[in-house]
């Protein structure tokens, strides 16, 4: 008969002192440095109280290496919860110092060049989906990665203490069943991902009751109360409940899932969607459902280029393979996304009132990505910003980058009249002038020029799709169709 829970053999007690015991003796045993992972939630905040016990346990002068809390904020996090995991961190930090127990607490964020909206809006990604899943890398892998390697390289090694348990899913059993043969001890397994780095799970055998009976049986060593953290999971639950003592058939409050509240990788967000029915105190947050909701469509082909972002036309039997949102399309969800944040602000609780959605300093990389790599020279950010909130954008001009003002480009697109590949190409060649314009050396001049006319050679979709459609004919084909000799196959 398979275990149900992990204190089904010693009674929750003794099982829990012997964890303990197994903590103090590995941190005991070697000078490697820990990294324990925190997200928040219940299963890193077990794992970090019972790491907190163990070291507490000890005299002093055997706490002789510090224990590095590190919590990973993607930026586009449920609000709830990264206002709870901030403040959370900073008590940790306090609380630590206090009680001279070595954990220091980090809160980490991705690169300026890898955030979510720098990447939808600014370079066009589209929403991730589990085929095209850009997002996961990006914004909680990475710095998560960089912060141990950079304890790995400063001593050479490092253990990582997470709360994953075999029984989130069955794909996590089977990852972690995997290990096994390779483990060095019980519950230490090499880290498959990090070269000089293990993983150990000290809970991975416990069930969600198992979690919620230990956080409400122990208090918080930080001083938050866990009560407030299953009153959290219990709003974000569709029934509004949270059940601890349950047999198999009834879920556990470990079903609600947070994340960030961008996330298309589910159909719906269900947390979310709760705490708003639950709770009308966070009805500011139906502008966050709605947008993330816009973001999740089926067929989302009518707000793309049909182009990749190379410039390439690729097909797909026999159709295109669609590439980043279009101009117009990025143009409005950072729109959106602005008058979400400035509704939010004026009509949300006190605690949101400077909420950021977006940073300043993802605005500006946006618009640096628009004008000078997608030559949007138009500028149009600082104007959608203005529309948007209100006030002026709180960024320098670049007329004295541009090749053209506002006005000028507005009678540009009117020549081209309602072609907007002829105005694209314009526009780009123009930019192109710019850049090479004070260079004594112009290396590459031809090379953008070229690029610049094969992204917008076509008359429009339909004659760019037959075009990638003749590339892809033999060579004896299209001459015969074309009534031509000579054809450049590589155009």
């Amino acid at each position: 008969m398979t275990k149900q829970s992990g204190f089904d053999e010693l009674g929750f007690k003794e099982t829990v002192d012997l964890l303990i015991d197994e903590v103090k003796a590995l941190y005991l045993a070697d000078e490697i440095p820990w990294v324990v992972g925190y997200s928040g939630g219940k299963d890193s905040t077990t794992v970090l109280q019972l790491v907190w016990s163990a070291l507490a346990d000890l005299p002093e002068e055997q706490r002789h290496k510090t224990v590095h809390a590190i919590s990973t904020d993607t930026l586009v996090e449920n609000p709830i919860v990264a206002r709870w995991v901030s403040r959370s961190l900073e008590a940790m930090a306090d609380a630590a110092t206090a009680a001279g127990v070595p954990i220091l607490p980090h809160q980490l964020t991705p690169e300026i060049d890898n955030t979510f909206w720098v990447n939808l809006i600014g370079r066009g990604y589209p929403a991730p989906r589990q085929k095209f899943r850009w997002c996961t890398e990006r914004l909680k892998i990475k710095p998560s990665n960089a912060f141990i390697r950079n304890v790995v390289r400063a001593n050479g090694e490092a253990i990582v203490v997470l709360g994953t348990r075999k029984a989130e899913s069955t794909s996590r059993r089977h990852r972690m069943e995997k290990l096994e043969d390779e483990r060095i001890r019980d519950r230490l397994s090499p880290n498959g991902s990090l070269p000089n780095s293990l993983v150990y799970s000290p809970i991975e055998d416990w069930s969600n009751d198992d979690v919620w009976l230990y956080l409400m049986q122990t208090d918080n060593p930080w001083g938050y109360d866990n009560k407030d953290l299953m009153a959290m999971y219990r709003g974000a639950s569709a029934d509004n409940e949270c059940p601890l003592v349950v047999d198999t058939s009834t879920p556990s409050c470990g079903s609600s899932r947070f994340g960030c509240w961008t996330c298309t990788l589910v159909d719906k967000d269900k947390s979310m969607s709760a705490m708003i029915q639950n709770d009308e105190e966070k009805e500011w947050m139906l502008p966050l459902l709605e947008l993330r909701n816009a973001l999740d469509v089926a067929d989302d082909r009518h707000l793309r280029e049909f182009r990749r972002m190379s410039g390439k036309v690729q097909l797909f039997h026999d159709r295109p393979i669609h590439g980043p949102y279009t101009e117009e399309a990025r143009h409005d969800w950072v729109r959106r996304l602005l008058e979400a944040q400035t509704w939010i602000r004026v009509n949300g609780p006190d605690y949101v009132a400077e909420i950021e959605l977006v940073s300043m300093e993802e605005l500006h990389e946006i618009r640096s990505i628009w004008v000078f790599e997608k030559r949007e020279i138009e500028d149009a950010l600082p104007g959608i910003y203005r529309e948007a909130t209100g006030e002026d954008f709180p960024g320098p001009s670049l007329e004295n980058v541009l090749v053209l003002r506002a006005d000028d480009l507005a009678v540009l697109r009117d020549i081209c009249g309602g072609d907007d590949l002829h105005y694209e190409m314009t526009r780009g060649l123009l930019d192109v002038e710019r850049q090479y314009r004070s260079m004594a050396r112009r290396a590459g001049l031809f090379d953008a020029l070229e690029k610049t006319v094969r992204r917008c050679y076509f008359d429009d979709e339909e004659d760019a799709v037959d075009f990638a459609r003749r590339r892809s004919l033999p060579f004896e084909v299209v001459a015969a169709d074309a009534d031509v000799i000579n054809i450049d196959r590589t155009a």
